[in-house]
């Protein structure tokens, strides 16, 4: 037999990272089931079975979700700390406790293992147009921003989430909701991170963003 999976093993392979990343847990067979439309949970068990002949996935006897993707496609998980909500509150991190974790997957979210990550949770409607919704949780990355970026950023005492632009070689803050005009630093801009990565629960729990 083959070890590599195919095109369907992948998928369900796939799913099982992407199902751990955003709750925490593998799937159970009967969510494989549910996922791909198979007619019993036999189906699934069947590729699981397959899988673990091609030492792909483990699977622990008598535990409902005991499922580890192994080999080439396993994924490394990572817990990123929760620092509160932004734009209400958010000063420096090093002085700051985490309240939470998120654990993400690095490679589907194609988020380096050095990369140095935290994670605000939104709150209020500034940049809707970018699909970021209250609630929200965005991840970002301690690093210098391009223009363009999205970014955590201090701006005259106040911290917010916007869209960083430079223009005439002086850096602003643009929200994405025409009802917010534009930041311009009176005094200091000070970029706390770049977003990379977006979390929303339950139906987009995890995914990478464009910036």
């Amino acid at each position: 037999m083959s070890s590599n999976p195919t095109a369907r093993q992948k998928q369900i392979l796939d799913y099982i990272g992407r199902h751990r990343t955003r709750h925490g847990v593998p799937p159970t067979v009967r969510e494989i089931q549910n996922h791909f439309g198979f007619a019993s949970p036999n189906a699934a068990a069947s590729h699981l079975r397959a899988l673990e002949k091609k030492k792909l996935l483990q699977r622990g006897r008598g535990a409902a979700r005991s499922l580890k993707v192994t080999g080439d496609h396993r994924r490394e998980v990572a817990g990123i700390p929760v620092y509160g909500e932004i734009p209400a509150g958010f000063p420096d991190t090093r002085e700051q406790r985490p309240d939470g974790c998120v654990y993400a997957d690095l490679d589907s979210l194609d988020i380096r293992r050095t990369a140095r990550t935290f994670a605000v949770r939104v709150r209020g409607d500034s940049m809707i147009g970018a699909h970021i919704l209250e609630g929200d949780l965005v991840v970002l990355e301690l690093r210098e921003p391009n223009h363009g970026n999205i970014v955590a950023a201090l701006i005259d005492g106040e911290t917010t989430l916007k869209r960083y632009l430079v223009r005439n070689r002086r850096p602003f803050l643009r929200a994405e909701n025409p009802k917010y005009p534009d930041l311009i630093p009176a005094h200091e801009l000070v970029v706390q991170g770049v977003m990379i990565a977006l979390f929303r629960k339950p139906k987009d729990a995890g995914r990478a963003i464009e910036p």
